[in-house]
């Protein structure tokens, strides 16, 4: 095992229902100290040629066909404080249970043929790379950081380890992705809380927009056309680099990606323009400049595997005249005031007026991101939209406010109103209802998890090393 493995680990160290990205590489690590592994001791020289002993890496536990190394628990640890997390209550122990806990998923997903194409492994891989190289600045110090020689070295170590998360991923899925709740098992999760042992969910409100769209002249349409046409052609002619090309002039969030927006299926939650026009362009070629809601666009598609794709793309917005956005903002001082005059609601100007077709349906309503719901915590509130309603009163509409699109779809300007507000209350049945049934799922899942891993470690092989038995395992490890 080498330092990338621990760095990497940690996807899979998070938990058992997702995997936690890395946020940040650290600009130096500590070693870890070796183990006291006295059995295994050997000797080499040192540099006055002296002989001296040196004790060697031990196997803390074998589940199926995966080692653990002692040498994985200390390094993954060590990753973990490096990157900041919160090590409460995490231990050598823990440690190694959480490792086993992801060796058995793997070792039961391959046994279960959910396997994990090479493909998949590689474009993940590649996107863990560039994401260390925005980091790091270069692949020469990509390389001294981890202590490899070369590229195809350090690609062969993060496959390994992305491949070990991906099936102990698919393992985990599989075994919760059928589990449903009823009304009924819901109202039986909430009634056996006791009375003074309920949640407490904090303030939240609901909040409604009406968004006005400015629109660009077909004079600066063209030019937009005009200029992905000659960026299109650059690449055909001259070989130039797409991704070049998506850094240099892409105005959307993929840009320092080199455009890239990894593996699309016809599943994936991207615009159906955008969809149809990926799934129609061959393996390597760059499709026609095409318009979407948040902008115009060309594509590169990378690779074709299977139903999946590998694109990137560029994305411009056409120049939106001062005339317009005033036009905008005009619109929603006359569609605000009409409101606040009664002469219709804030709903109905919604349904009306404004143009973000997510919203205007439902009045305007805004969904919470994280789980579709159409409350927000205040305390987990997006910075930049609590800034935009903490101060408004009920009944209350929010002066024009103009915002950039962060998906890319250019500037436009919208109103607010918060439409309802909850204050910090202990878990009530009837209010609470969408909370409590996911908390009600929840456990059901963790039970169901239980016991597939009580099962499972009964049926698979599994070795700990004396030095480890003693250790409080969650599980039964330790077989009797």
């Amino acid at each position: 095992m080498n330092r990338i493995f621990y760095v990497l680990a940690v996807f899979i160290v998070s938990g058992s229902f997702y995997a936690q990205e890395v946020e940040e590489v650290p600009d130096t690590q500590i070693e870890p100290q070796e183990p006291e592994l006295i059995a295994d001791a050997g000797v080499q020289k040192d540099t006055a040629g002296n002989f001296k002993k040196i004790k060697l890496d031990g196997i803390a536990a074998v589940v199926g066909d995966h080692v653990i190394l002692d040498s994985d628990i200390e390094k993954t640890i060590i990753d973990l404080k490096s990157q900041g997390a919160s090590m409460e209550g995490v231990n050598r122990c823990s440690m190694l249970g959480k490792l086993m806990e992801d060796r058995l998923y793997a070792h039961q997903a391959v046994q279960d043929s959910l396997l994990v194409s090479d493909d998949e492994v590689a474009a993940t891989t590649d996107r863990q790379i560039q994401g260390f190289l925005q980091q790091l600045g270069s692949m020469e110090k990509l390389l001294k950081f981890y202590k490899k020689e070369d590229e195809a070295s350090l690609r062969e170590d993060i496959n390994k380890i992305i491949k070990l998360r991906m099936l102990s991923e698919k393992m985990q899925q599989s075994i919760v992705e059928d589990i449903e709740i009823t009304p009924e098992e819901v109202r039986q999760f909430f009634n056996k809380i006791p009375e003074d042992e309920r949640p407490i969910f904090g303030a939240e409100m609901e909040i409604s927009q009406i968004v006005k769209q400015p629109v660009a002249t077909a004079e600066e349409k063209q030019k937009v056309i005009d200029k992905l046409n000659a960026i299109k052609q650059d690449i055909e002619d001259n070989d130039a680099s797409f991704s070049v090309k998506a850094i240099l002039y892409s105005q959307g969030p993929s840009k320092s990606q080199g455009g890239l927006l990894g593996s699309i299926t016809k599943d994936s939650g991207f615009d159906k323009t955008f969809k149809d026009v990926v799934f129609s362009t061959p393996e390597g070629a760059v499709s026609e400049p095409f318009e979407t809601m948040f902008g115009f666009h060309i594509l590169y598609v990378e690779k074709i595997r299977g139903q999946e794709r590998d694109v990137r793309h560029i994305i411009l917005q056409p120049e939106v005249s001062q005339e317009a956005l005033d036009e905008a903002k005009k619109e929603l001082d006359s569609i605000r005031q009409a409101v606040l005059d009664g002469k219709f609601t804030f709903a109905e100007a919604a349904l009306n007026f404004s143009d973000e077709k997510e919203t205007k349906f439902d009045g305007g309503l805004l969904r919470n991101p994280t789980n579709f719901d159409s409350r927000f915590e205040l305390t987990k509130m997006d910075p930049t939209l609590y800034n935009q309603v903490r101060n408004l009163k009920d009944n209350e509409i929010s002066y024009p406010i103009m915002e950039q699109d962060p998906r890319g779809g250019g500037v436009s300007y919208k109103i607010l109103k918060i439409t309802n507000r909850y204050e910090e209350h202990k878990a009530d049945f009837a209010q609470d209802y969408i909370k409590i049934q996911q908390l009600a799922k929840t456990e059901k899942q963790y039970k169901a998890i239980r016991k597939w891993m009580e099962e499972h470690i009964r049926d698979t092989y599994v070795s700990v090393s004396d030095g480890n038995k003693d250790c409080d395992f969650a599980n039964n490890w330790v077989k009797e």
